[in-house]
């Protein structure tokens, strides 16, 4: 196996991880708590935003350019993420189903707008460069620094997966999935189905800001052309496919539905000649489609569908002994 080859299975692993972050971050808010989020690529953008300002080398023509530590910027997107998603779920929280998608649709291309104009802080549309990259010295050996940065990448998803699963379990997670469930017995039990949703639509915000920090470091350019709709879709595409409530099924779901765009994408490159592969460049979106419908048809839960947990199998069970 050539070194280029393993280089680039680290960097295929790497960014298909950085979605999963993005995929967690979703899996709270809608697999947990049922919150139709479709504006992902708004809160990706804040975090990679917010991070690239920190730490980037100072610049005489732009805001910004503090130069601070990467893992600074990584913890300043996310909790700038989080403010603003809390700030947002205040005046939005209340809104059910198709209202909340339009709304966190709108906050999307508000900032997708705002990245484009507000040229002295953003960079408009030519976005922010010489965005640091963890172990930047070592650039000069493709191997090292891919597994590197896989390593680095990894252990940050490892993190938060870990910390959900211990959420979802908790009282807090049986909570969200109660007012997902029935809202109405929540709040007949004492629970504030309000306060709950909100906890959960920033604390998903803080880490799809998270994951858009980590990715922009990663790649080291960011620009308003990287958060368009399209992000949004292929996050919720990749929950949808790994399947909807199961931490563990983002991961998976972001990892094959990355992989088909990166087959998608090269089998174009192959068969297109160069002044086609632009507009041949929406079979991608057709192909991750197709794949969506396949799976909802043989798996409609997703590949690893959430956990019903005890209680609801023994009832279910009991439900059968009652009436065979």
């Amino acid at each position: 196996m050539s070194v280029e080859l393993v280089a680039y299975g680290c960097f295929f692993l790497t960014m298909a991880l950085t979605y999963a972050i993005m995929c967690l971050g979703l899996n709270v808010q809608w697999g947990q708590t049922g919150l139709f989020n479709v504006g992902v690529a708004g809160f990706v953008a804040i975090g990679a935003y917010v991070s690239a300002l920190l730490t980037t080398p100072e610049a005489a023509d732009r805001f910004g350019g503090f130069g601070l530590p990467i893992v600074v910027g990584w913890l300043g997107g996310a909790l700038a993420t989080a403010l603003v998603s809390f700030l947002i779920g205040a005046l939005t929280i209340r809104l059910r189903a198709d209202y909340l998608a339009i709304a966190t649709f709108g906050v999307a291309v508000a900032v997708q707008l705002c990245a484009l104009n507000m040229v002295k802080v953003t960079g408009g549309p030519f976005g922010i460069g010489f965005i640091p990259r963890p172990f930047a010295d070592t650039a000069g050996d493709p191997l090292l620094f891919g597994l590197a940065n896989l390593a680095v990448v990894a252990a940050v998803v490892l993190v938060l997966y870990l910390a959900l699963q211990r959420l979802v379990r908790s009282p807090w997670g049986r909570v969200l999935r109660a007012i997902r469930e029935d809202e109405t017995a929540a709040r007949a039990l004492g629970k504030n189905a309000v306060s709950f949703r909100l906890q959960a639509f920033a604390i998903g915000g803080g880490i799809m800001g998270l994951a858009g920090a980590v990715q922009a470091h990663f790649i080291g350019f960011i620009a308003p052309d990287n958060y368009l709709p399209r992000l949004t879709f292929q996050v919720w595409a990749m929950l949808i496919v790994g399947g909807s409530g199961s931490n563990l099924g983002a991961i998976l779901g972001a990892v094959f539905v990355w992989g088909l765009w990166a087959a998608s994408g090269g089998a174009i490159s192959a068969l297109f000649p160069p002044d086609q592969q632009a507009r041949a460049a929406a079979l991608q979106i057709v192909m991750i489609g197709v794949a969506l419908c396949a799976v909802l048809l043989l798996r409609p839960r997703g590949i690893l569908g959430e956990d019903r947990g005890p209680s609801r199998r023994r009832s279910k069970e009991n439900s059968r002994a009652e009436h065979p």
